[in-house]
Formats: C-alpha cells, sequence, structure tokens
C-alpha cells in the first residue's frame, strides 16, 4: 500500500507482520526524495516501486532516514542505500556504529528469535559505508529541495532515536517515540493510542519529557511507524502520558509476584481490553487478542527490564 497524505508525504507500509502494522515513508520535494525508515530487508522492493510511482529515479534521494536502529525501522537500510547512488543515511549517533557493522545487532536479535524467524521476518541486514552515515546530532538541520528537516534526540523508547520536524507540514515524524496507533482501533472518538516500552531501553521518565518536547511545538500531525499518521495531537499525549503511568504501576506492583511475565502481561491485557471498551471498541478482548497481543508481549518484556534495571 502507498499512501499520499500531503504535501510529497506518501506513506508506505512496509508489509511487516500484517498490512497495517509498520510503514514508512517517501517525502517528495521538487524532484529530490528522502525515505524516513525502511522497514526490513524485505521491504526494499516496495520502496523502489513508490519512488517510481512518483516518477522519480534511485539517484532523485538525497537522504535515507532513521528514526531508531530497531528492526523494523532500520533492517532494511543498508539494502536500499546500495540501489541509491547520491543518499546519505541519517541516524542517531549512537545508532551509527550498528548500520556501519549491523554484526551485533543481527546477533543479538537473533539470540531472541532464532536464526529461521530472523531470515523469514527479517531477511538479511546489509551493512552501510561509513562515509556515506551521518549522525543525527541533537539539532541537526537538512536540507531537501529548500525544505528543511530538523532531527531532535527523544530517547524514552530508545536510547538511539530520533524525531523528524517537518517544517513545512508542521508535522514529526515519530517512529516510536510517540507510541502506536492502529486504525483499526479507530472509533467515533478518534485514534487509540498505546505507548511501546519495547526492551531493553524503556526510560519512562525520557519518554515522558520527549512526548512534551514534541507537543511543545504545537504539531498538526504525527506519522507514527506503527502506523500513520494521526491527529487531535493534544489529547493522543495526554492519553500517552496516563497510559506510561498505568504501566509502571502495573510493573510496580508485580513486582513481588511469583510470576512476574504473567502478572504484568494479564495486568496490560485487561489494561487495553477496558481502554479500548471505554474507546468505543465492539468486542474489546477479541481486538486486543487481534490486534495488540504482540505489542502488549514486547511491552511486558521491555517493563520487565526496566524493573530489574531501576529496582534490582
Amino acid at each position: 500500500m502507498q499512501t499520499e497524505t500531503e504535501q510529497g508525504i506518501h506513506l508506505i507500509d512496509s508489509g511487516f507482520k500484517r498490512p497495517g502494522f509498520d510503514a514508512a515513508y517517501l517525502m517528495v520535494e521538487s524532484g529530490r526524495a528522502a525515505f524516513i525508515d525502511t522497514g526490513t530487508w524485505h521491504t526494499v522492493p516496495r520502496l523502489l516501486r513508490a519512488l517510481e510511482r512518483c516518477g522519480l529515479q534511485p539517484s532523485n534521494v538525497d537522504w535515507v532516514i532513521l528514526t531508531h536502529v530497531h528492526l523494523d525501522h532500520a533492517g532494511g537500510a543498508g539494502e536500499l542505500m546500495r540501489h541509491l547512488p547520491r543518499a546519505r543515511l541519517v541516524v542517531h549517533p549512537r545508532g551509527a556504529r550498528h548500520m556501519i557493522d549491523p554484526s551485533k545487532l543481527w546477533a543479538s536479535a537473533t539470540a531472541v528469535y532464532g536464526e529461521a524467524v530472523m531470515h523469514r521476518d527479517y531477511g538479511e541486514i546489509v551493512p552501510v559505508p561509513a562515509e556515506r552515515v551521518v549522525e543525527a546530532k541533537e539539532g541537526l538541520r537538512l536540507e531537501l529541495a529548500g525544505r528543511e528537516l530538523l532531527c531532535l534526540d527523544t530517547p524514552g523508547h530508545a536510547r538511539h532515536h530520533i524525531c523528524i520536524w517537518d517544517a513545512k507540514t508542521r508535522c514529526f515524524f515519530t517512529g516510536d517515540a510517540f507510541g502506536l496507533s492502529y486504525r483499526e482501533l479507530d472509533t467515533e472518538k478518534g485514534a487509540f493510542i498505546l505507548p511501546t516500552t519495547t526492551p531493553v531501553q524503556f526510560d519512562p521518565q525520557a519518554m515522558h519529557a520527549s512526548i512534551d518536547r514534541l507537543l511543545g511545538l504545537d504539531p498538526k500531525a504525527m506519522y507514527l511507524a506503527h502506523f500513520g499518521r494521526v491527529t487531535e495531537i493534544a489529547r493522543l499525549g495526554v492519553n500517552l502520558h496516563r497510559s506510561i503511568d498505568v504501566m509502571v504501576d502495573a510493573a510496580l506492583a508485580c513486582a513481588d509476584s511469583d510470576d512476574l511475565h504473567d502478572c504484568i502481561a494479564t495486568a496490560l491485557f485487561n489494561w487495553c481490553v477496558d481502554a479500548l471498551r471505554r474507546h468505543g471498541v465492539v468486542d474489546p478482548e477479541t481486538a486486543v487478542q487481534r490486534v495488540l497481543a504482540d505489542d502488549i508481549e514486547l511491552n511486558t518484556q521491555g517493563l520487565l527490564v526496566w524493573l530489574e534495571q531501576a529496582h534490582g
């Protein structure tokens, strides 16, 4: 799926996991282009087709910008760069080394998922030549045919996370810093949003601060990796702040449980069901199982790591 949303911004469904789960973006300005996030190695043909549909060649791409280096966002970056002769890769300084030498990134993920699942879901990870990598230090400004893109350091989900401010549209590309919002859960009350506490670098205080920083620029919309464009930003920001606190409180309440994982996962499941019911979702139990099960498991794992690191 490729959809143009506004002023040269194209949403590309990466195809990872399921339709409507993981997005990459193509920005086009006066014949020049930038990709923001790439999906996995398997996504690269979709990205190149999106470029072609816009009447552009690989040589028209100036930037490939990564919000962070988790593989559903950055796994295809090296393979994509092989097709883009003029592009440079922009990534947080903490993530740059993993794009230049992705062996540790691959090994750590393989230790969790296994070799077969890694090749099935992520394909390969191709290294990016160091001379083509630009470190997105705080406040880095990029230019796309005169269109300014500002990179802001936004930890909380990961310490190697940036968000990209598009001054032309007054919108942010938020990766995972502004949560998850799947279109299947939209109701007449609008979008439903959920923080992502994926392991291993969840930091609630930093996440709160990053969300406030994004809200401080009064954005018109957010472009989420999971999934798509959302508005009503003030309401969603309030909900994210509340939800982070709920998740942290749930983890702390389970700290003395004999089965810590099950306790946290059950608490998150029940909270999501109740929240979706209040949001007007029909049959919220089924909705959670169908749409949010993977995220609840990842959030549980992230909270387990945070609890161990923060409280021993």
